[in-house]
């Protein structure tokens, strides 16, 4: 059974992160003058995502828990395990920023530019990598 609840929490994880690269990317656009006539479409579908997104958040926190415990707690006591949790809480963190912004662009509130959005894009691939190096190659 341990192995179904690996693949939905890889699955659920693709997912989320799906919606971590792409929403900013709809930012970088939302902010960008020249799409101004485009700005009530981006809020849909900045919404959307997000909807989707946090969905893929959950299960993927709800399939990560199963497993924990599935394994009585002995990934507690794994050092690359404690790493991994601490670039989870900064992509939580991440994923409720992705929130604060989508809420000022839904009140046209917006006050960066796209080139700062360009640089907030690149966050979740940073996190990927360490997470899933610390995943599977268990370094310390």
């Amino acid at each position: 059974m341990y192995i179904w609840i690996k693949a939905l929490h890889v699955i659920f994880m693709v997912t989320w992160f799906a919606g971590l690269f792409y929403l900013p990317r709809l930012y970088v656009y939302h902010a960008m003058p020249e799409h101004k006539s485009s700005f009530e479409l981006f809020k849909v579908m900045e919404r959307r995502l997000y909807i989707m997104m946090t969905l893929g958040m959950g299960l993927t926190l709800l399939f990560g828990v199963i497993m924990l415990l599935q394994g009585n707690g002995i990934l507690l006591k794994s050092g690359w395990f404690h790493a991994k949790l601490l670039f989870l809480a900064l992509l939580f963190a991440y994923h409720y920023a992705c929130y604060k912004i989508m809420i000022q662009f839904r009140h046209d509130k917006n006050t960066r530019e796209h080139k700062w959005y360009r640089w907030f894009n690149e966050a979740p691939s940073l996190l990927l990598i360490l997470i899933v190096i610390l995943a599977i190659v268990k370094p310390f």
